[in-house]
């Protein structure tokens, strides 16, 4: 139990049948364990961790919704409004805080205001933008804000919203791992569990539970090199930051006629930075410290070490562009998440076991939204009753 007496580690619990079993504890399999519970259905989630450790907390907790096109902006705007209301509800640190973007070079600014032009995004002059974070003047044309987006601090959201699901009702089996699922059935390390309906959420583990629906959807592991600083700033960072590498990987901006010349020149100028798949970005969490990121390598089984040279990167990219002294380097991490050629999986595994994951990256910002919205669709659910969970 937790501080406030809440079983959220428990390995065995009460029934072992449940209207939704849910596979997976990282923030699509708690979007499942929500959607369902709010409409008073019984849930069970099993996960073979003690805790929500992947993923879900190795990431920056910046929920970049309006950056997103297509399916993804419409989980990302649906998953919005459920990121406000479990923050009130589950009582977590989160604010509506937009995300900044600095333009350093005009075909950023070009990529910019081709975007704006879609509305949700105030394009900044540079006196403006140095007034919302502490950046080097030098170089720099401009900016904008994104309006619709969020911040939250990953490391403590999970817990939160664990914590609050099991007072309401879900049960949580830790440290238990799936070994088949099939219709109306979940077997574990622990025994059987009985379902109406599944939920497969295991996010990169995908092929450990389900191999050949991997295999043929081409879902493999993305690694990502992270880290955390102490930083010495004039004045706090008032909301995550992109770059003109964040530029050529969001949708919204990516797709735009005017984000091939900026690739081509970013590409060109520092293919350094290019090899490392870099999407130059920074948040700043309530304490004060800074995290900065990230690289990407992709693989069936990545390799788990981590260059010296990607780090070194990181700190020479941040201290280009903040002003700032050089920053005391806290902590490093390797993230690992689901990626393959779509931008989400949801799969039909058998009757009634549906399998879910964001395969880009973005699932802290679509995750809620794609678990409402498909198993709505899938187990023809009501909507669900907004006065409970």
């Amino acid at each position: 139990m937790d501080a406030e007496g809440v079983p959220v580690s428990a390995a065995t619990g009460g029934s072992d049948a449940a209207d939704v079993v849910v596979i997976g504890s990282g923030i699509v399999g708690l979007g499942a364990a929500y959607a369902a519970i709010r409409r008073g259905l019984s849930v069970i989630v099993v996960d073979r961790t003690d805790a929500p450790v992947g993923a879900t907390i190795r990431n920056f907790g910046h929920l970049c919704i309006g950056a997103q096109e297509g399916d993804a902006r419409r989980y990302a705007d649906a998953s919005r409004e459920l990121w406000l209301r479990l923050s009130r509800d589950a009582r977590f640190w989160l604010r509506e805080s937009g995300t900044l973007v600095a333009a350093r070079r005009a075909d950023e600014l070009a990529v910019l205001e081709q975007a704006a032009a879609g509305g949700g995004i105030r394009m900044l002059e540079t006196d403006e933008l140095l007034r919302l974070a502490p950046l080097r003047s030098d170089g720099l044309v401009g900016g904008a804000h994104i309006e619709t987006d969020l911040q939250t601090d990953p490391r403590t959201a999970a817990a939160a919203i664990v914590r609050h699901l099991a007072r309401s009702g879900v049960e949580f089996r830790f440290r238990t791992a799936v070994t088949a699922v099939g219709t109306g059935r979940v077997d574990t390390t622990r025994g059987p569990l009985t379902a109406g309906s599944i939920v497969v959420a295991v996010n990169h583990d995908l092929d450990q539970l389900l191999p050949e629906i991997a295999e043929r959807t081409g879902v493999v592991r993305c690694t990502l090199d992270m880290l955390r600083a102490a930083v010495t700033f004039r004045h706090p960072l008032s909301a995550p930051l992109l770059t003109g590498w964040s530029l050529v990987r969001y949708g919204r901006f990516a797709d735009t006629s005017s984000a091939v010349a900026l690739r081509e020149r970013l590409h060109a100028e520092r293919p350094d930075l290019a090899a490392l798949d870099l999407n130059q970005m920074y948040t700043q969490l309530p304490d004060g410290t800074l995290i900065i990121g990230d690289s990407h390598a992709t693989g069936v089984s990545p390799a788990p070490f981590q260059p010296e040279a990607a780090f070194a990167a990181f700190l020479s990219e941040a201290d280009a562009l903040f002003d700032m002294p050089t920053p005391r380097v806290l902590e490093r991490w390797q993230g690992v998440y689901a990626k393959g050629p779509q931008e989400f999986l949801v799969e039909q595994v058998d009757e009634g076991v549906l399998a879910l994951a964001a395969t880009t990256g973005i699932g802290m910002t679509t995750g809620l939204g794609l678990a409402e919205e498909n198993l709505t669709a899938a187990f023809g659910w009501t909507p669900a009753m907004e006065g409970t969970a």
